[in-house]
């Protein structure tokens, strides 16, 4: 039986990560071109393994999670999309991160896009925010290009944080 939860986009297939994503995600997780700027940096194998369980269960939870990324014509993993709590009790935040090898080429976009589509659609969410440094254009782009505004700014470690927000339609 298919996965509800899976996704299709034009290029893109996204589906609720899984065990079987692990190795792909701890190769992800420990690129510092990729990592490097996420909140908590560079992950271990053990970090990677341990946010996989707690993205596992988030899903039980709230009916709406991480995906990975892949492309649609190969499976190819790209990287990882989706929604998750944020530590710092500022709500449901959409995230991403790609391999820095898929980056330029809109899958980004596409990917997010269809995430927070799924949150407010389908996973019911009212509000969905993200988090980008300031100094973090390429985020800032995509979070702009899918329909996300300027909420808020806070400075942490001495830089300046942006925070956008989607509010659901309905």
């Amino acid at each position: 039986m298919a996965d509800p939860h899976a996704l299709r986009t034009g290029r893109l297939w996204l589906r609720p990560v899984q065990y079987g994503d692990l190795a792909d995600l701890v190769r992800l997780k420990a690129d510092p071109r990729v990592f490097a700027i996420m909140l908590g940096g560079v992950r271990t194998p053990e970090q990677t393994a341990r946010e996989l369980a707690e993205d596992i269960a988030f899903w039980g939870q709230h009916g709406a999670g991480m995906w990975s990324v892949r492309a649609a014509g190969d499976s190819a993993f790209l990287g990882l999309v989706g929604l998750h709590g944020r530590p710092d009790g500022r709500g449901i935040a959409l995230r991403f991160a790609l391999h820095a090898a898929a980056r330029g080429r809109g899958y980004a976009s596409e990917a997010a896009g269809a995430a927070l589509r799924f949150a407010h659609a389908r996973a019911g969410l009212a509000r969905v925010i993200a988090v980008a440094r300031a100094s973090n254009i390429g985020s800032r782009q995509v979070l702009g290009a899918i329909g996300m505004v300027l909420f808020e700014t806070y400075w942490r470690d001495g830089e300046e944080v942006l925070v956008y927000e989607s509010v659901s339609p309905r």
